[in-house]
C-alpha cells in the first residue's frame, strides 16, 4: 500500500511539471497570411491599419467587409480614398465599375495583391510574376521612380518581399511609380477620370512583418502617401476576410487546428458511443401477429340476429333502400311511385326483360304497403334482386 502511494505522488508531481511546462512554453509563431486589422501575427495588419489616421490625419477611416458593389450601392460614400491589401482579389465586373465611378470622380484607388483577380487581369491587361535572387547576392531590392520619393539606399526586405513584380501591363496607360533592382515594375498607377489606380504587386509590404524591419514603415508610408486625403479612408476586408455572412460559428472552428481537431474528436466519441449503445441495447423485435378479417363473423352475428328477431319486413326495407339506392347511383333513376312508368324506364336503362321489371316495381309497391312480410315473400323478393344484379347492364 506504501509503495502504491510512493508511486501516485511520484506521478502527480510529473503531471503537474509536464502542465506546467506545457503552460509556460513559447507559442509557435502563426505565419497564416491573415491580413486581417485586427492580427497581430506576422503577416497581419494591425500596424498600419491603426496608423492610417497618422497618414491621413483629416479623414475618418472606415472598415467594409462587403464587396464594392454593396459599398456603393447600400451605403453613403464620401470622398476620399478605397484601400484594398489581400493575398487574392474577390473582384467582379459590378464590383470594378462601382470602383472605376469612384475613381473618375476624384477618389483613389489602391489595391496591393499577389493575385489580382481574372478581372483585373483581362481588363487592365495586367500579370504578376515572382523572380529569385541569383546566389551569393544580397537579393532583390526596391525603390521609387519619384526622385523626391527614392530613397539613397534601395529597400530590401525578407522573406521574399519584393519579389513580385509586374511582367505585363499596359505601357499606353501605366504610369510606373517603383521597380525593383533589375528594373521590372512593382507599383505602377492607372488614370481613371481625375482620380487614379495604383496597383501593388505584393501586400506583403504592408505586414506587420515588415512594417517591423528597417525601412519597413518608411517604404509603405511613402507609397500611400501617393493617395489623396479626402472625407474618409475606407479599408476594404472583403478580399482578404470575405463576408460578415461567412464568419460563422462553424467557420472559426475549422480555422483553428486545435478547435478542428477538438470537434472531429467529439463527432468521432459520438460515433462510436452511438453505435456502442446500438449494439448494447437493442432488443429482440416481437413477431407481431397479422391482422384478422372479422367482416365473415360480423356478417354471421348480424345475420344470427335477424334470423332470431323473424324481422322480415325490416330486412325486406332495408333491402329495398340499398336497391333503389344502387339504381339512383347507377342509372341515375329515382323513384318517386312504383307504377309502370317507372318499370318502363328502369328497363331501357337497365337492359333487364321487361317481365323481371315490371315484376320487380310491382313487388317493391305491394312490400311497401305491408306491415308484416312472409318468410317467402322475402325469399321471392331476395331472388329478384339478384337477377336484377346479375342481368343488368
Amino acid at each position: 500500500m506504501r509503495d502504491l502511494r510512493i508511486y501516485v505522488s511520484v506521478a502527480s508531481v510529473l503531471l503537474l511539471i509536464y502542465l506546467a511546462a506545457q503552460y509556460n512554453k513559447p507559442k509557435p509563431v502563426n505565419w497564416k497570411d491573415s491580413f486581417s486589422k485586427e492580427d497581430k501575427i506576422p503577416y497581419g495588419t494591425y500596424i498600419v491599419y491603426n496608423r492610417l489616421n497618422d497618414l491621413f490625419p483629416r479623414s475618418a477611416v472606415r472598415p467594409e467587409r462587403k464587396a464594392p458593389y454593396l459599398v456603393f450601392k447600400e451605403d453613403s460614400v464620401s470622398r476620399g480614398v478605397y484601400i484594398i491589401i489581400a493575398q487574392s482579389l474577390k473582384l467582379d465586373e459590378y464590383d470594378f465599375r462601382e470602383l472605376e465611378k469612384y475613381m473618375r470622380k476624384g477618389n483613389d484607388v489602391f489595391i496591393a495583391a499577389y493575385y489580382p483577380g481574372t478581372f483585373l487581369t483581362d481588363s487592365m491587361k495586367v500579370k504578376i510574376n515572382t523572380e529569385r535572387p541569383a546566389n551569393n547576392t544580397v537579393g532583390i531590392t526596391t525603390n521609387f521612380v519619384n526622385p523626391s520619393l527614392r530613397s539613397p539606399r534601395s529597400y530590401h526586405f525578407e522573406k521574399g518581399i519584393g519579389e513580385q513584380f509586374f511582367y505585363k501591363y499596359d505601357t499606353a496607360r501605366t504610369v510606373i511609380l517603383g521597380t525593383n533592382s533589375r528594373g521590372h515594375a512593382n507599383f505602377i498607377k492607372y488614370p481613371f477620370g481625375k482620380g487614379a489606380l495604383y496597383l501593388m504587386a505584393s501586400p506583403y509590404f504592408f505586414t506587420n512583418y515588415n512594417m517591423l524591419q528597417p525601412g519597413g514603415a518608411e517604404y509603405a508610408s511613402k507609397a500611400l502617401s501617393y493617395l489623396r486625403p479626402g472625407k474618409e479612408v475606407i479599408w476594404d476586408e472583403f478580399s482578404s476576410l470575405g463576408s460578415d455572412e461567412e464568419t460563422s460559428l462553424m467557420h472559426v472552428f475549422l480555422q483553428h487546428p486545435e478547435l478542428k481537431w477538438a470537434y472531429c474528436i467529439a463527432l468521432f466519441s459520438l460515433l462510436v458511443f452511438v453505435l456502442y449503445e446500438m449494439k448494447r441495447r437493442q432488443r429482440v423485435i416481437p413477431v407481431a401477429d397479422p391482422l384478422k378479417n372479422t367482416s365473415a363473423e360480423f356478417v354471421e352475428v348480424v345475420g344470427r340476429v335477424y334470423y332470431e328477431q323473424r324481422n322480415h319486413a325490416d330486412i325486406a326495407q332495408k333491402k329495398i333502400t340499398y336497391l333503389l339506392e344502387y339504381i339512383r347511383s347507377k342509372y341515375n333513376l329515382k323513384m318517386e311511385r312504383a307504377d309502370k312508368e317507372f318499370a318502363e324506364l328502369l328497363l331501357n336503362k337497365s337492359g333487364v326483360d321487361r317481365e323481371l321489371a315490371t315484376g320487380l316495381v310491382f313487388r317493391i309497391a305491394q312490400l311497401k304497403l305491408y306491415a308484416n312480410v312472409s318468410e317467402q315473400e322475402l325469399i321471392e323478393l331476395n331472388k329478384d334482386i339478384e337477377s336484377f344484379y346479375q342481368k343488368s347492364r
